[in-house]
């Protein structure tokens, strides 16, 4: 056989070959906070994280099954991998940090604490003996913890939950990501205008996309794709969207 024909076969083989298929990732997140993530009204999350998980995907060249999945489960779904990365306002802690990789930070974040409108606080420490609320093992429930203040601290499953709850009545504050939390008193319809976003903390805190430990592969992944969206003006679309504002 000749050389020419030899080349001329081995591109024709090449050609023919099936495409390789694009790595698949079942992805957590929980459904209850907005505009981080949510649920469209046909019951399919969206979202914020939603949103960019899928052009991190798309960026790095992986495709996503993201799944709406309940709060106190998510963790552990990962750790025994049912849901390959958790894509949940997830704050990077040096606790979960154990437990857990993460990728580059995607968000940076500050704890809010939301009270009726007409209502205002300078510090945690304004909030001693209240009634306050925040969603169940988020860092919110941990920063008021941390704090020292003596409150009676109500956990939920949601944190909206939180919110109907003080507005009528039966709680003083709630404490919750500050994007969450202008979401609330700007935004959602039957809340807006009746909230005050009064204070936020100091300290910044970062979102990062949650794997199991050991997952570098991943981890490298989800990196490359963050830095692609960023560089695209993705992010900065999305965060207009979803946010009101680029940042």
């Amino acid at each position: 056989m000749s050389r020419h024909l030899t080349l001329a076969l081995l591109a024709l083989l090449l050609f023919c070959a099936p495409a390789r298929a694009a790595e698949h990732y079942v992805v957590a997140t929980d459904c209850t906070w907005p505009p981080m993530e949510l649920l469209d009204e046909n019951k399919q999350p969206t979202g914020f994280d939603v949103e960019y998980i899928k052009a991190v995907a798309k960026a790095a060249g992986f495709t996503v099954d993201v799944r709406n999945i309940a709060w106190d489960g998510i963790f552990g779904g990962v750790a025994t991998g049912q849901y390959d990365i958790v894509a949940a306002a997830t704050t990077i802690t040096e606790e979960r940090k154990k437990q857990f990789d993460f990728s580059d930070p995607y968000y940076e974040v500050a704890q809010a604490v939301v009270l009726p409108a007409g209502k205002s606080i300078k510090s945690l420490a304004d909030l001693k003996g209240k009634k306050v609320g925040g969603q169940i093992g988020t860092t919110g429930v941990f920063v008021m913890r941390k704090s020292g203040v003596a409150v009676d601290l109500k956990e939920y499953d949601d944190v909206g939950l939180a919110i109907q709850d003080m507005l009528g009545g039966r709680l003083d504050a709630v404490i919750c990501d500050d994007p969450v939390a202008l979401y609330y008193a700007n935004k959602k319809p039957d809340t807006a205008g009746k909230l005050n976003l009064s204070f936020k903390t100091a300290a910044k805190e970062y979102y990062g996309f949650t794997v199991r430990k050991g997952r570098k592969d991943l981890v490298e992944k989800l990196n490359k794709g963050i830095k692609a969206v960023r560089a695209s003006g993705e992010e900065a679309r999305l965060l207009d969207k979803w946010m009101g504002a680029a940042r």
